[in-house]
């Protein structure tokens, strides 16, 4: 295994894991959650996906990581504490998507990777993020894959306490961030992948089988046993040995897209079974 070279793409910090043979090589962009790994070098750590012949580059998400205010996360709780849908899931959203453009432009100037069609991962709220890049974005992408994803935003909200105290305009950000509804969108883009954790949030639970069945054929189920939301233990900024949990997903995302590599020659080796089977 290489070591990781970290940098800055237009702005966004990130990590970037090598593949082991030398010469231009696919690209997969990552983003992380705001739960433990809640930085780009923490979650290249959980989710390396070594053994891929890909660049694996993992994006920091907004005021995470080494956009940190003062070096710690007061500043990002404190948004979500001021208005956990409009100060912070939405804008960070937001800007993740908006900045994505330049930062893969960046990373094609700075790295050997090859210039077509890219993956995409996301977890938790970086699973947002992913699925905008298909839904909202003309970004090829050869794979996607999600990670206890927030694949309707009003679940997650409903996560912090007290009722939110929905208006025409936050009902209409929530509404917009309710990858469900926008499956046929999603679905004509890309294969998905969506990684479940059993022991994750039922409602998350619950929104990840809805999304596979109304994308269709193009997405499978894989429920991983003993996995809660976090994938790494608190405080989840620097990188950390990979949990067992965090290490079956890593598994299933691997098979995934070596699986839907472009040229790959074992397409049909390595499959992640949906759920069940």
């Amino acid at each position: 295994m290489r070591s990781p070279i970290t940098g800055t793409a237009a702005g966004v910090p990130f990590t970037a894991l090598p593949p082991a043979h030398d010469g231009p090589a696919p690209l997969i962009v990552t983003w992380h959650m705001l739960d433990a790994p809640r930085s780009d070098a923490a979650f290249a750590a959980a989710l390396p996906m070594d053994e891929l012949p890909a660049w694996r580059v993992h994006l920091g998400m907004p005021m995470c990581g080494a956009r940190m205010v003062d070096g710690s996360m007061d500043a990002g709780w404190e948004l979500i504490q001021q208005d956990v849908l409009m100060s912070a899931l939405h804008p960070f959203v937001r800007q993740a998507t908006e900045e994505f453009p330049a930062a893969l432009a960046s990373i094609r100037a700075q790295l050997p990777v090859d210039d077509g069609p890219i993956g995409v991962l996301g977890g938790s709220l970086g699973g947002a993020v992913a699925l905008r890049v298909l839904a909202d974005t003309g970004v090829p992408v050869f794979a996607a894959a999600l990670v206890n994803a927030a694949i309707r935003i009003r679940s997650v909200v409903d996560l912090f306490p007290g009722e939110y105290p929905y208006d025409a305009e936050s009902a209409e950000v929530a509404d917009g961030l309710d990858f469900v509804s926008r499956a046929e969108a999603i679905a004509r883009r890309a294969p998905l992948l969506v990684v479940s954790g059993e022991l994750d949030h039922p409602a998350l639970r619950t929104d990840a089988s809805e999304l596979v069945d109304a994308v269709g054929d193009r997405a499978e189920l894989l429920t991983v046993p003993g996995l809660a939301h976090p994938l790494a233990d608190e405080p989840g900024i620097e990188p950390a040995p990979q949990l067992p949990p965090a290490r079956e997903v890593d598994a299933g995302l691997t098979a995934w897209f070596r699986r839907h590599l472009p040229g790959s020659h074992l397409q049909d080796s390595g499959r992640a079974h949906p759920s069940g089977t």
